[in-house]
């Protein structure tokens, strides 16, 4: 896929993806950790017949601009980078696509455009925020699965990422890395894509900005007393939930009391499939989001 650059109002450059016909409707992918606007090539091939399909290397990935502050990369900050790339683009309305932490700043982009600019929403193995915290204080496995966030965010690891890129401290702080399941030439891309020390640090400032908290192992699997649950308004538009059932980070229980805060909810699950489930099954996940862009 070629990119073109595109400067956001707030001064960030992306490398963008923007396949399909430019009067069609607006589909927008968001990759997640640690990858980039190639995790939805699968998808971009399928759909860039009907829909013109854009995605963004986003702040702090490959090419695109890296600033080094933690600052710069919190929630609202990626949000609005979602909002400003339309509207630099020419794009009024448009369905929101994210997996992992594109994900997470799709569930925040389809709460705050809902009603206006966001018609729908489709997310792939990346949890609510209210459900995933809840979770993360109460559940043992989603605890546990959870704890390399907190050596992502530990300062003590600086200077391995500066050493080692986000190669070392991946090594260090995860297992749920399958070298098998991608193609060997994605892979080799994406390893030298990793040899950028300036890209380590903004895929680390996304846990280091994000509000999550992330208990250690020896607190209590309890919701404290002093937790105030974001005021997140329920969701109303029709929103795809797709989740990969062998996730080794996010385990199925992150579905449970989704249809709570959300009006309109497709689930679809996809068994024998881990993390990455957009490019691990992804005839899985284009089947589904034939159907529900169908509807």
């Amino acid at each position: 896929m070629e990119q073109t650059r595109v400067t956001l109002a707030n001064g960030i450059e992306l490398d963008i993806a923007d396949e399909g016909p430019k009067e069609a409707e607006v589909l927008i992918f968001l990759h997640g950790f640690p990858e980039s606007h190639r995790t939805w090539r699968h998808q971009i091939r399928r759909f860039s017949d009907r829909y013109r399909c854009i995605a963004p290397d986003q702040r702090g990935y490959r090419g695109s601009s890296k600033p080094q502050d933690v600052a710069s990369y919190t929630p609202d900050k990626m949000i609005g980078d979602v909002f400003l790339l339309a509207d630099a683009l020419g794009v009024e309305r448009f369905t929101i696509v994210g997996h992992d932490w594109g994900g997470a700043i799709a569930w925040g982009v389809a709460l705050h455009g809902q009603g206006s600019r966001v018609d729908r929403a489709i997310i792939a193995n990346a949890p609510h925020p209210l459900i995933f915290q809840r979770l993360l204080y109460t559940h043992p496995g989603q605890r546990e699965a959870s704890q390399y966030i907190r050596g992502f965010r530990d300062p003590a690891n600086d200077a391995l990422i500066r050493e080692k890129g986000i190669t070392g401290i991946l090594q260090q702080e995860v297992s749920w890395d399958r070298p098998d399941a991608m193609e060997p030439e994605e892979r080799a891309a994406l390893l030298e894509d990793f040899k950028n020390r300036e890209a380590a640090v903004g895929m680390i400032n996304y846990y280091r900005g994000s509000p999550i908290d992330v208990p250690p192992m020896d607190a209590p699997f309890e919701i404290p007393t002093d937790w105030t649950p974001p005021a997140l308004p329920d969701l109303a538009i029709p929103t795809l939930v797709i989740w990969a059932l062998d996730d080794g980070a996010l385990p199925p229980e992150n579905l449970e009391g989704l249809d709570d805060v959300i009006d309109d909810l497709t689930v679809v699950k996809v068994p024998d499939c881990g993390h990455f489930v957009p490019w691990e099954a992804p005839e899985a996940v284009n089947a589904a989001m034939e159907e529900f862009l169908a509807r």
